[in-house]
């Protein structure tokens, strides 16, 4: 509605209008030439609290009643000019897609913020056998190049669906290639390596084009030869031939493929299963009927792979065809995102075993409680009854047997039950602290904001973080307000019981300093606005900058002159001029220059005191039938600034505040903006002065070590008793009711080869984090015994095998960069034979992390500076350690895996640097440290700085 109410809902059925999947989308009317639009999460939840449309949704941002004002995607950009989007962007978190339909009431209802464009993105296919629909939120960015000028590379962004053909057209254009000129595309992988793009219908997505892919045409030579001899039609695989040990292969980064080569590197050292592929047993075991399978296509995939690693003398081969058929099936992994590496050797373990099951038709069996009946029966029972429709190779060597007891609180019922797994996932202890780095804004005008570190209760409340906050500050904690500060505005302003889960660790949280609210006094949140000259007001001449601010100000007895006076006081330290007689301000700077909509139905009019006689509430209904009183300011100084009151986003107008004397009436929705014509801006306001901040010594201490915990304490915390929670209980069938029954897991067997994921991620519906406690474990003799319940099971030791290696957050990571202080997870299994581990993080909505071991073994946890998706192995043939790097094979020790902080020791370079020292009489110290030999400038400075705060 045009006066700030709600938005007329009835003009559509809300729910299914944005939520429920349009038809375009629907599996079974599969159509691919729909867009959807992309919207700020955070405008759109203030959006949805504005019309009450998750009413029941009680962490949902904003605040009721505060209108959204226009459709705001500011944050979803890394740089604003260009409009280009940040990377790891997530859907639901970051942003949210809505239909065409959609996209034009939010539009025609708040208008769009000035100079933005709309995101428009398509709806693409993924997948051949099994269809799936996504919406291409990142278009691939492709280097293209000529042949005979491959220094001239120029970047253009093309769609996924986009196809070979288009893409040639474009570079004939662009390099300005004759008409008749026969010409042909090249995919460069690396310096020396290509592949001809022969089909010019297939897509970029088909091509196997990832982003940053360098494409080169080839224009035919007069004499009708091609400077460059094409490639073998029948490669499956492109490789480099070389002297290899067999299994020392790389395999080519096909673009964000390293979480898969990662993966694919320790499956191939664990020997059984490799064996078992290049021997050809696969082969007479290859279920082509099962309904759970993928015709053995995936098998033969893998087994040809396997092959390519082993058998032939390659030092890297590119395992393009085994994505693919990976990508048929499991569309997820069809395309060039950062995906998991645990869920991809999750679904390749599955697929693997349904593609090699011996059992072609699958028995129905009824499953039976122990009902009473000894542990050894039962599991005995479970374990035949699953390998009658379970019996393949991954079986033999992978699966395990859990035994789980359920406890009745009321009847004290026990039901036992007996259940097979392939990977054992161990929780990791919970942090009960977090660390914040949040901004206090001192009332005292000459302050400036101070950056501070403060630890409180992971689970805990705002009035926590006040609390810590006060003793470090010395403020009182009840005279704290905390707030979300996005893009110059309040974003959300904390009660103080809302709890530190609504506080993501990338919000920017300042804490003021302000004067208790009572009867008499409130805090008024202020914006600064700048005015655009060539625009005449509005909400669309205005820009907002700098950060906004929390003045005390009277609820009562509050004119426009008094507030000009409070709000001039309080940007003091900010103001690089005096306003005075002789200032040198232009006329234009008047105290009531504003004009725009009034789009919240709030009571900002402006009025003088009742008279006798007469009340608020009828003076109140005079000024709302009457309107807002407009009289024009008597000639007073020139003033920096003139007011406006505004929409919470600052980013509309509600009315003018014009300087008659009159009292404003205030509420505590009320928010005013301060509006700045540029040249005043320019004259008064010291834009450096007012980002400038200091660091508290809180900021300067170092952090502690993180937590280490052995993987024993990991097993332990898997086989403790747990309640079960009030949203998933358990029914007990001789209460006949749901129950918060007593749940406890325990191994009643474990295989040839243990697969452990260590789950590193915690996350809800409002919180997400991924734990980098490091896990401590042995190399050798990991004696898994002790946590086995079956009385007659032999002794379980296992030896490391393999490593995956992941560095990351919850947005994914990369391979092919070195990230600055982030944390790389490492798990290692340990084997009787051999023993296998994978980490990852996912860019998906459940994240991630695994370990795989061979016969018996265990995992282990270190803290890395590593590339992304990297992996450890040993060679089965010759038993030492390697370290794969996607394409890259090197010798690698005991030492490297499992000692904290260290690379491998083909990535470190020595470096001697001389620091200026006065406490030294040669005027420098001489020190040396270790770099990466791939790292940057920061990466040396953080080791440089990690060196001198040991010494």
């Amino acid at each position: 509605k045009n006066d700030g109410g709600h938005c007329g809902l009835e003009t559509f059925n809300a729910a299914d209008f944005f939520f429920y999947p349009s038809p375009e989308l629907c599996l079974n009317t599969i159509v691919t030439s729909f867009c959807r639009f992309l919207i700020d999460s955070r405008w759109f939840k203030q959006w949805k609290k504005y019309v009450g449309f998750d009413s029941w949704d009680m962490y949902n941002v904003g605040e009721h009643s505060l209108y959204p004002g226009p459709v705001d995607n500011s944050g979803l950009f890394s740089d604003h000019e260009t409009q280009i989007l940040k990377e790891h962007l997530i859907d639901e978190l970051d942003y949210v897609l809505v239909p065409t339909e959609a996209w034009n009431k939010f539009v025609s209802w708040y208008g769009c913020l000035e100079g933005q464009r709309p995101i428009v993105r398509k709806v693409v296919e993924h997948g051949m056998f099994v269809k799936h629909c996504k919406v291409e939120v990142y278009l691939l960015e492709l280097n293209l190049c000529e042949n005979d000028n491959m220094d001239n590379v120029v970047t253009r962004h093309f769609s996924k669906a986009d196809t070979i053909d288009t893409i040639e057209k474009e570079m004939r254009s662009l390099f300005e290639i004759p008409t008749g000129k026969e010409t042909r595309l090249w995919n460069k992988y690396m310096s020396n390596t290509y592949e001809q793009l022969n089909k010019p219908d297939s897509t970029v997505q088909d091509a196997g084009l990832f982003q940053g892919q360098v494409l080169v045409i080839e224009c035919k030579n007069e004499d009708g030869t091609w400077p460059r001899q094409a490639s073998h039609p029948n490669s499956s695989y492109n490789y480099r031939e070389s002297p290899s040990q067999p299994g020392l292969c790389g395999l080519s980064n096909l673009g964000n493929t390293c979480f898969m080569n990662s993966a694919l590197q320790c499956l191939s050292n664990a020997c059984p299963l490799t064996e078992y592929f290049l021997d050809d047993q696969y082969e007479a075991e290859i279920n082509r009927e099962n309904p759970l399978g993928m015709r053995g296509e995936i098998a033969e995939a893998y087994a040809d792979l396997v092959k390519q690693m082993w058998l032939s003398r390659s030092s890297y081969v590119a395992p393009r065809t085994f994505k693919t058929q990976v990508g048929r099936f499991a569309p997820q992994f069809s395309g060039y995102q950062q995906q998991d590496s645990q869920e991809l050797l999750a679904f390749l373990m599955d697929g693997l075993h349904e593609d090699l099951n011996r059992v072609k038709k699958k028995p129905y069996l009824a499953l039976q409680d122990a009902g009473g009946r000894p542990d050894e029966i039962v599991a005995k029972e479970a374990w035949t009854n699953h390998r009658l429709r379970n019996d393949s190779i991954i079986v033999d060597i992978f699966h395990g047997l859990f035994k789980s007891t359920l406890v009745c609180p009321e009847c004290a019922k026990i039901s036992v039950t007996f259940d097979p797994f392939c990977y054992l996932t161990l929780p990791l202890p919970m942090k009960k602290d977090r660390t914040m780095e949040v901004f206090l804004v001192r009332i005292d005008p000459q302050s400036r904001p101070t950056q501070y570190r403060v630890v409180v209760p992971k689970l805990g409340s705002v009035t926590d973080l006040c609390s810590a906050l006060s003793r470090l500050s010395g403020i009182l904690a009840e005279n704290m307000v905390v707030a979300d500060v996005y893009n110059h505005r309040f974003h959300k302003i904390y009660r103080r019981d809302d709890g530190l889960n609504q506080i993501m660790e990338k919000d920017d949280i300042f804490v003021y300093e302000v004067a208790e609210e009572d009867r008499e006094r409130m805090n008024l949140p202020v914006y600064f606005r700048e005015r655009h000259s060539k625009h005449t007001g509005g909400s669309t001449g205005t820009m907002l900058f700098g950060q906004p601010l929390l003045i005390t100000v009277p609820r009562q007895n509050l004119a426009a002159d008094m507030l000009y006076e409070k709000v001039l006081e309080r940007i003091g330290w900010v103001r690089c001029l005096s306003v005075g007689s002789g200032s040198p301000l232009s006329e234009g700077a008047s105290c009531s220059s504003s004009n725009g909509s009034e789009e919240e139905a709030m009571d900002h009019q402006v009025s003088p005191e009742p008279e006798n006689g007469q009340s608020g509430e009828e003076e109140e209904a005079s000024d709302l039938e009457n309107g807002p009183k407009t009289k024009q300011c008597s000639s007073t100084p020139p003033k920096l600034f003139s007011f406006s009151m505004v929409n919470s986003y600052g980013t509309a107008n509600i009315s003018p505040l014009p300087c008659d004397g009159n009292f404003l009436k205030l509420n505590t929705h009320s928010t005013v903006a301060i509006d700045w014509d540029s040249d005043t801006k320019k004259l008064c306001y010291d834009d450096q002065e007012a980002e400038a901040y200091e660091k508290h010594e809180s900021m300067l201490q170092a952090q502690k070590k993180k937590a280490t915990v052995a993987l024993r304490e990991c097993m332990e915390l898997f086989t403790t008793m747990e309640t079960l929670g009030e949203h998933d209980p358990w029914y007990c069938p001789t209460c006949k009711k749901h129950q918060q029954a007593t749940k406890k897991f325990d191994l009643w067997s474990l295989p040839r080869i243990l697969v452990v994921h260590l789950k590193r991620f915690s996350y809800n519906r409002c919180w997400r984090d991924k734990l980098d406690t490091v896990v401590d474990f042995p190399v050798r003799d990991l004696n898994m015994s002790e946590f086995v319940c079956d009385p007659k099971a032999g002794p379980y030791v296992y030896d490391l095998i393999a490593v995956s290696n992941h560095y990351g957050g919850m947005g994914g990571g990369h391979c092919d960069n070195w990230c600055f202080l982030r944390l790389v997870q490492i798990r290692l299994f340990k084997k009787s034979h051999f023993g296998l581990l994978v980490e990852t993080s996912s860019s998906e909505s459940h994240p991630s992390s695994t370990l795989v071991h061979h016969d018996h073994s265990f995992i282990m946890s270190l803290q890395y500076l590593l590339p992304a998706d990297t992996a450890y192995g040993k060679n089965k043939a010759d038993g030492k350690w390697h370290y794969f790097d996607d394409s890259s094979v090197s010798a690698a020790s005991e030492d490297q895996i499992v000692t904290k902080y260290k690379v491998p020791l083909n990535q470190i370079k020595l470096i001697k640097v001389y620091l200026p020292c006065a406490l030294n009489t040669t005027g420098v110290v001489d020190l040396t440290v270790k770099c990466l030999l791939t790292g940057s400038n920061q990466q040396c400075n953080f080791f440089l700085k990690k060196v001198l705060g040991e010494q």
